[in-house]
């Protein structure tokens, strides 16, 4: 099997692209921002871009994000092994280095760092690599479906109780449990909000006193969407799908279905919340377990659509630019970390929290135009993004260099 798929990289650009759709709002705003427009206040511009890239890009991006993790650890495995090099060791090496730049990420820029906990499923992940494809398959949409489906009964029934609340029929016990929420809401938004607006040195000292285990909770909130999602991506890249296996007919119904289906249901769910106001109780549900199986199906639906345009695309200059910003995705995840907490952040241009919601599909546009402007320059001169060259480097620190030229190396 090869080690650079370009069909891979030309998703995982297309997917690094769209994770800044989302993450925008989180560099903006305080946390809670990117769970609903009426959080910390309702704009009505805001409110139509969060719609927006709730249905388009929520979740889908993050999903197409975690597939191709998946599929680039079994890549890795595999050139670790032509290179006579223990691929468990390699691998766990190379995942203790991500968890170390998750962590820096996390403390020195941003609460919302996925590299920690990708680190962690990783590692768990990889320890079933041996397993046959499609069981493998089978035990993660399983462990998906299941873990999401118990959840959603608890979510369901608390969009009941706020529901009944809001309308006045609540009991006293609900309406005091509702207004124990809402208070949550306003400290952590407080919180957040003091962070944002703080020098660096204190932002990075508030985070570091008040919250220094946060990316270990988020691992615990996003473990039954990565975990599972990672095996999929294994098993889908040992069974053909990034390498043209898989006829079209297949990949188009995957698509259709997909997409139709799983925008469907994102747009009802978005669209009931929006005709309620956004209650906040309902959209912390709604961003997570109501919303798993549509952003399974779009991400699943994505990918399809994507691995067909390939072909037609790769030669232009849309398709090179989108593979090469794919293959720089490490580097371009955390620039844009760093150029978005420059534009919002207190230490900074300070325009967190200033700048109108509305605004932000402007900055989205400005990022993508950045992430895409520089990586094939690059590429062209050093074969590999500068942060992922790093990683490579201090992975296989002390062992025998690779005949491999570094462009072609899966890391």
């Amino acid at each position: 099997m090869p080690e650079r798929i370009g069909a891979l990289d030309f998703v995982r650009g297309v997917a690094v692209l769209g994770i800044l759709a989302i993450n925008v709002t989180g560099f903006w705003g305080p946390l809670l921002a990117t769970f609903s427009p009426a959080m910390p206040h309702l704009e009505s511009g805001g409110a139509v871009w969060f719609t927006a890239a709730y249905v388009l890009f929520e979740g889908k991006m993050r999903g197409l994000f975690t597939l191709l993790f998946g599929a680039s650890m079994m890549l890795f495995a595999d050139a670790a092994e032509r290179r006579g090099a223990n691929p468990d060791l390699m691998q766990v090496r190379r995942l203790i280095l991500l968890m170390l730049f998750g962590y820096a990420h996390y403390a020195l820029l941003w609460w919302g760092d996925i590299l920690l906990p990708y680190a962690v499923c990783g590692m768990l992940a990889f320890a079933l690599r041996r397993l046959a494809p499609e069981p493998l398959a089978a035990s993660a949409l399983l462990l998906f479906l299941a873990s999401h489906g118990l959840e959603m009964i608890g979510d369901i029934a608390a969009i009941a109780t706020e529901g009944r609340v809001l309308a006045g029929h609540g009991s006293p016990a609900e309406a005091a449990e509702q207004a124990a929420m809402m208070g949550r809401i306003a400290a952590s938004i407080a919180a957040d909000s003091q962070v944002l607006h703080a020098p660096f040195l204190e932002a990075v000292r508030i985070r570091l006193t008040t919250a220094p285990f946060l990316p270990l909770a988020n691992l615990g909130a996003t473990f039954f969407e990565t975990f599972p999602l990672m095996l999929l991506g294994m098993a889908l890249l040992r069974m053909g799908l990034f390498t043209g296996e898989w006829t079209q007919a297949t990949l188009r119904r995957m698509a259709v279905i997909g997409i139709g289906g799983g925008g469907t249901m994102s747009a009802a769910l978005i669209g009931w919340a929006a005709l309620h106001g956004f209650p906040p109780g309902a959209m912390f549900a709604i961003m997570g377990s109501l919303a798993a199986i549509p952003h399974l199906a779009m991400t699943l639906g994505y990918l399809a659509a994507l691995l067909l345009l390939w072909p037609r695309v790769n030669q232009n200059a849309a398709g090179t630019r989108l593979a090469a910003a794919g293959r720089c995705a490490f580097t371009n995840y955390l620039g844009t970390t760093f150029v978005m907490s420059a534009l919002f952040a207190g230490w900074g241009f300070g325009l967190g929290g200033v700048l109108p919601r509305a605004a932000l599909p402007l900055v989205v546009l400005a990022g993508w135009v950045l992430m895409l402007a520089w990586p094939r320059w690059w590429l062209a001169r050093f074969g590999q993004g500068p942060l992922e060259a790093l990683w490579r480097r201090l992975t296989w620190l002390g062992v025998p260099r690779s005949p491999l030229p570094p462009a072609a190396d899966a890391a």
